[in-house]
Formats: C-alpha cells, sequence, structure tokens
C-alpha cells in the first residue's frame, strides 16, 4: 500500500529538475564572502544550512574554494601565521546556502596558548552548530590524515556529521600512487565508523571539482528552481 507522504514525494521528484554538473557549477559560481567572525560567538545566525571546510594550512583549502567557485581570490591563504586564522562564510545568493572556510591548523610558529584557543573554538563550532550540515575535510595525498585530521574526524563524529574527504594535490602523485593512497585512507577512516565519502582532488587541474560540487548540492539542498536574488548585509569586521 503507498502512503500519501510518498506518493507526494514521488510527484516532487518527477516535477524536480536534474541536477546536472553545469547547473552545480553556475550556483557555486555566485558565491560571496559574507563575514569573517574571530569566534564561534560571533558567527551568523545558526540558521539554514552550512558546508564547512577544514585542513591543515598547507592543505590547499583556499586554492579548493577559488577552483570549486572560479574565482581566483574569494579566499585569500597566508603564510603569516595567525592571519586567516578566522571563521570566514560565504553565501551562494542565499543566506541559507554558506560554504564556511575554518581556520587552517598545523603552524608551528604559533603560540602553543593560541593553537589551544583555535582548537577550543573549532571543536565547539563542529559539536554544537545546528545549521551545520556536513564537513570538508582537505589533507594533502602526500601526507594523508595527521594526528590533527584525526582530531577534526573525531570532533565531526561527536556531531553527527557526514564527512566527504578530498585528498588534495592528486596531480603531485602518478595515478597508481594516487590510487593505492586512496584506498589506504579508505581504509583507515572506516576504522573510525564514521559517515564519510572519499575522492581524489586538484586544484591545480580541475580534478574531482564536479564530484565535489554534487557532495555540496545535495548537504546544501540546491534548488535550481529557489530565487537567489538577495541583498547581503554589510560585512562584519
Amino acid at each position: 500500500m503507498t502512503s500519501v507522504s510518498s506518493t507526494s514525494d514521488a510527484l516532487t521528484a518527477e516535477n524536480a529538475p536534474e541536477i546536472t554538473p553545469e547547473l552545480t557549477k553556475r550556483w557555486l559560481q555566485q558565491t560571496t564572502f559574507l563575514l569573517s567572525a574571530p569566534t564561534f560567538k560571533l558567527c551568523p545566525a545558526d540558521a539554514g544550512l552550512e558546508v564547512a571546510f577544514a585542513g591543515r594550512s598547507n592543505a590547499g583549502k583556499s586554492s579548493c574554494i577559488n577552483a570549486l567557485t572560479n574565482q581566483r581570490q574569494l579566499a585569500r591563504s597566508s603564510k603569516t601565521p595567525g592571519r586567516t586564522q578566522m571563521i570566514n562564510f560565504f553565501h551562494m545568493g542565499n543566506l541559507d546556502q554558506r560554504l564556511v572556510d575554518l581556520p587552517g591548523y598545523g603552524y608551528a610558529a604559533v603560540p602553543e596558548a593560541m593553537k589551544k584557543e583555535w582548537q577550543k573554538e573549532l571543536e565547539k563550532y563542529l559539536i554544537s552548530r545546528k545549521s551545520l550540515a556536513g564537513l570538508v575535510l582537505l589533507t594533502d595525498i602526500r601526507h594523508p590524515l595527521k594526528f590533527f585530521d584525526e582530531q577534526m574526524l573525531h570532533w565531526a563524529k561527536d556531531g553527527d556529521l557526514p564527512v566527504h574527504v578530498l585528498l588534495t594535490k592528486a596531480d603531485k602523485l602518478k595515478y597508481g600512487a594516487a590510487k593505492n593512497t586512496l584506498q589506504q585512507t579508505r581504509n583507515q577512516l572506516n576504522k573510525l565508523k564514521l559517515p564519510f565519502s572519499l575522492q581524489l582532488f586538484s586544484a591545480q587541474n580541475k580534478q574531482g571539482l564536479d564530484e565535489l560540487g554534487a557532495v555540496l548540492a545535495n548537504w546544501l539542498q540546491y534548488d535550481p528552481n529557489a530565487l537567489t536574488d538577495i541583498e547581503t548585509p554589510t560585512d562584519a569586521e
């Protein structure tokens, strides 16, 4: 026997437009800077949906976001420790669909007290943020899943977050070596017993952009028919 709700869902799915890679690209290319927050308390209202990007400071996080949105300087990186230790928010023409660039971690030159403060903020965000729909964890394919990467995964598990892992800079390895690392990382992630997906990625060669875009479209409930014209509020300092 078919229930009323399942019939309604079937009709909705039948009428919904197919979300193609091209539509997803156009959606992501609308991405605009919203604001930077120095602490969890100063983040935007905890409403709508957002996906966070996290990784070591040299994992290629800014390059990934810029390649994904086809904008060269949307997310900015710095070799100066402390400069990018902000929680940076972006939206895709809809304030209820956000990307979040979390502070990079792993700077040896940063004072221990500052490291602990950043870690406390990251943990609080991953576990407590209700609008957080998923975590994209970037890790260099040549040095995958270091200690703090695994710490981020444990916090994601505590927050019941799905995780999509990007093995970045895949162009730096030959095909066979990259595939071997992919399988080894999958085995490592399986031991953690958390919901995850995994892919090879290269911002340099644009490898894996469509696959990552599909994950974001799913997590952020992208609807090609939705209107996206909004008035963006003044950026917070």
